[in-house]
């Protein structure tokens, strides 16, 4: 069989010298159009089906994995070499119930500790301080003189060594233990207990605190008193206050006891009138001798005749003249001292109250001050009744005795209190 062998393509330059290859149609074959259909899965054969049981029997049981038989026992190790008894664990406290702490009083402080900047002038003498100083002055120069005169008897030529020994005894008044005699025996104060101590301590860091004062500066003293509201300052490191003060009052209200007397010492109040005291105190006993001599001699001279009482009182006034004018004055001065002392201590209470106010705590003050005057009110009906029951009448208050009441009157100390106790605008 033979083939025709295809003719050249002109367009090739390199004819092939073989059989050409053979022609295929140009046209792609026609696909079907339209969606397809897949093919149906072949059916698998039905799951049989298992008898019900009857509704009134149960399911069969089955056996329970779990063998009954108990584990077998294993040897326990020698006594020797047991291991020793776990102790029984204690069982935790049921904590009480939550219940509602009571609400703190109105003038209860926070006596959290904080920094305290301290001031560098703790302390200082006000006007009040030199002003009692000032009144105590002729006191002072009589005393001199009853020095003088006693040391010349005694010490003769040394006269001098015993006038400048009694100058320096007032320096005793800052001597600690000076002050702890002090306290102890004249102001029948006693060291704080361990709980009393726990209370007051940080009431009085508090107002330290506020003032800018180092608290270890002063002793804490307590006086065995459980009527009266009351504190004292004095020398120049002594705080007292009473057991009631302490046990009655809320911390504010302590508090505020406290900057009172904080504000003594810092305006110099309690170691001026102490030092103007002891410095008069040798005048002042001179003055009891020789009144108590002149009452005695005046008595006896009347036992006699008149002529010699009369006399007698000639006598003692030529010398009561001769010692004013000798001395410029100064015994009159000391008549009318009392009553200026009592005058400046009222302006002292008046300035340790705007202290503790200006600390912040005027209205704890004011508070104290309600009570202390209702005690004073309630202590008064006590005494006209008393006075009723007895068939007398109460004398009323002198004029003289408001003269020389060393703290001034309730409603004076409020009406100063006004400035600290007036809401402020807001800033």
């Amino acid at each position: 069989m033979t083939t025709t062998p295809n003719p050249p393509d002109s367009t090739d330059p390199h004819p092939a010298a073989g059989p050409t290859p053979p022609q295929y149609p140009q046209q792609p074959p026609a696909y079907p159009t339209g969606p397809t259909q897949p093919p149906a899965p072949p059916a698998y054969p039905a799951y049989p089906a298992y008898p019900a049981y009857p509704a009134q029997s149960a399911p069969p049981a089955y056996p329970d994995p779990t063998p009954q038989t108990p584990p077998p026992a294993y040897p326990q190790p020698p006594a020797q070499h047991a291991a020793p008894p776990v102790p029984p664990q204690p069982q935790p406290a049921i904590p009480p119930k939550p219940t509602t702490p009571a609400p703190l009083h109105a003038h209860h402080i926070s006596t959290d500790q904080r920094r305290v900047y301290l001031k560098a002038h703790q302390r200082h003498a006000d006007a009040t301080a030199l002003g009692s100083l000032l009144i105590y002055l002729p006191h002072f120069l009589s005393s001199l003189v009853v020095v003088s005169l006693v040391s010349l008897l005694v010490l003769g030529d040394l006269a001098f060594l015993g006038i400048i020994g009694w100058l320096l005894t007032g320096l005793l008044i800052f001597h600690r233990p000076t002050e702890s005699t002090l306290a102890r025996r004249l102001l029948g104060l006693r060291h704080p207990t361990r709980e009393e101590f726990s209370r007051l301590a940080p009431v009085w860091q508090e107002v330290t605190a506020r003032a800018g004062v180092d608290a270890q500066n002063y002793e804490l003293w307590i006086e065995e008193n459980d009527t009266d509201l009351n504190a004292v300052a004095a020398a120049g490191h002594i705080v007292g206050v009473t057991t009631f003060a302490l046990n009655r009052l809320p911390n504010g209200e302590l508090a505020a006891v406290l900057a009172h007397e904080l504000g003594h010492h810092v305006g110099g109040h309690a170691w001026a009138s102490l030092l103007g005291y002891w410095y008069a105190l040798p005048a002042r006993l001179a003055y009891r001798v020789i009144r108590f001599l002149a009452v005695v001699t005046l008595r006896v001279a009347a036992v006699f005749s008149l002529l010699g009482f009369l006399v007698i009182a000639l006598f003692l006034g030529i010398v009561a003249f001769a010692t004013i004018t000798t001395l410029y004055g100064l015994p009159l001065l000391i008549l009318a001292a009392p009553y200026a002392l009592a005058a400046v201590g009222r302006r002292a209470e008046l300035r340790a109250d705007q202290h503790a106010a200006a600390l912040g705590f005027a209205p704890m003050l004011a508070s104290v001050l309600h009570q202390m005057h209702g005690a004073d009110q309630a202590a008064r009906q006590q005494a006209a009744l008393a006075a009723r029951a007895a068939g007398t009448r109460l004398p009323k208050e002198s004029a003289m005795a408001k003269l020389l009441a060393t703290h001034p009157d309730h409603h004076t100390r409020l009406h100063h209190l006004q400035p600290w106790l007036q809401p402020q605008p807001p800033r």
